[in-house]
């Protein structure tokens, strides 16, 4: 019963008599959701941004406003989370999100072992005790959880990172390399 409820921990807490707690618990989702979605929205317009002051989009799309902030690529972005949003059920763009988080942090964690051992005397500002335990394990419990999402997320997901080796091999590489 919890887990096909769409509120599972809310579910939970009215069980056990809190229902105080899964109120405010909703609440709080409500709240949050947005606050995280503008987040994401204003992260990948700067990505987009930068990859476009780099060659690697259209140069126009890195212009920025009097008051320095690149409008163009952020309207961009939110019209095409717009559609995403509009044409894609949201367990499937939740789904694709956490492949695509998975992924980033699989990097993350294979960047800091290669980096180990290509700059061992680079200044660190932090320290992770046993690194190279932590990376193969972070990497190892990424793919898990990546090959547990739904194979229909994995085909999404791969499909979208090859349009984006399309785009990168035809359009960006060339003019990244031509600067």
């Amino acid at each position: 019963r919890f887990a096909g409820s769409a509120e599972p921990l809310a579910l939970i807490l009215r069980e056990i008599g809190r229902p105080g707690f899964a109120t405010f618990l909703g609440a709080s989702a409500v709240i949050a959701l947005p606050t995280v979605l503008l987040a994401f929205l204003f992260g990948q317009s700067r990505i987009f941004f930068t990859m476009a002051r780099d060659g690697l989009l259209p140069l126009g799309l890195a212009k920025v406003s009097k008051r320095g902030a690149p409008v163009r690529i952020t309207w961009i972005t939110a019209a095409i989370v717009a559609v995403i949003a509009g044409l894609l059920p949201l367990a499937e763009i939740a789904a694709l999100a956490n492949a695509g988080t998975l992924a980033a942090f699989v990097a993350v964690c294979a960047c800091m072992l290669v980096m180990r051992r290509r700059a061992p005397d680079a200044v660190r500002t932090f320290r992770a005790p046993a690194a190279t335990l932590v990376g193969i394990v972070g990497i190892l419990g990424c793919l898990y959880l990546f090959f547990s999402l739904p194979s229909k997320t994995q085909l999404y997901f791969g499909l979208w990172n090859l349009l984006g080796l399309v785009i990168y091999f035809v359009y960006a590489r060339p003019r990244a390399l031509a600067e």
